[in-house]
């Protein structure tokens, strides 16, 4: 019941970001953004982790600044993977997915456990 609970906070903060970036961030049918949330925890919780072991050189040598990149680029890539899920360069992707991680936060901090 946890992880359900948690992938409605990610997409509601998705859907928050949405709203944040009119005409730049789109979820064609609006049940997409579920999925979305659900491609996401699942990259956060099993590729990134590898992600971040590969590039933790690069990661120490930009003093942890890298891991904004490829939070971005994890966004980036849910557009190649969803239909329906639209944004709309790659600077809104990483700018979009701070603020997603922000909000989650936020969320997570009110409604979690």
């Amino acid at each position: 019941m946890k992880i359900v609970w948690h992938w409605l906070l990610l997409s509601a903060a998705l859907l928050a970001t949405t709203y944040a970036f009119p005409g730049k961030i789109a979820f064609a049918p609006m049940y997409t953004v579920l999925f979305v949330g659900a491609c996401l925890m699942f990259i956060n919780s099993v590729v990134k982790p590898v992600i971040s072991l590969l590039t933790l050189p690069i990661n120490i040598l930009t003093l942890g600044l890298f891991s904004i990149v490829i939070n971005g680029l994890i966004f980036w890539g849910l557009t190649l993977i969803v239909p329906g899920f639209t944004i709309a360069n790659f600077t809104t992707a990483i700018i979009a997915a701070l603020l997603v991680a922000v909000i989650n936060w936020l969320l997570n901090k009110i409604f979690g456990d």
